[in-house]
């Protein structure tokens, strides 16, 4: 059985105990959270919501709020002395599936 979730403008497929990386959530560490369904495949075949599957849920626990790779953003304008170089690091959150509720 897997279900496709949405969460930060981004979709996924998960299973029971996948552990995601996701867009960072309004959450502590070990509690729970719920994400819509778009799409579902369990024993009665495929159902795709319009846009969300009723009644179907997918729980899972916050491992980590955390912060990825620091990329470096450099601008420049040639011929001109106008430079500048940035860094940023994308904050993240590590969720574990715990149960897809159907």
């Amino acid at each position: 059985m897997f279900a496709v979730i949405e969460t930060g403008g981004k979709q996924y497929k998960v299973q029971n105990d996948d552990v995601i990386y996701v867009e960072k959530l309004a959450a502590e560490e070990n509690s729970s959270v719920d994400f819509k369904v778009v799409a579902l495949n369990g024993d009665d075949g495929l159902k795709v919501g319009a846009p969300y599957v009723e009644g179907a849920t997918v729980t899972g626990t916050v491992l980590k709020n955390g912060k990825g790779k620091k990329i470096t953003v450099f601008t420049y304008k040639s011929k001109k002395t106008e430079k500048r170089k940035m860094g940023h690091r994308q904050p993240y959150t590590k969720v574990q599936i715990t149960a897809i509720n159907a």
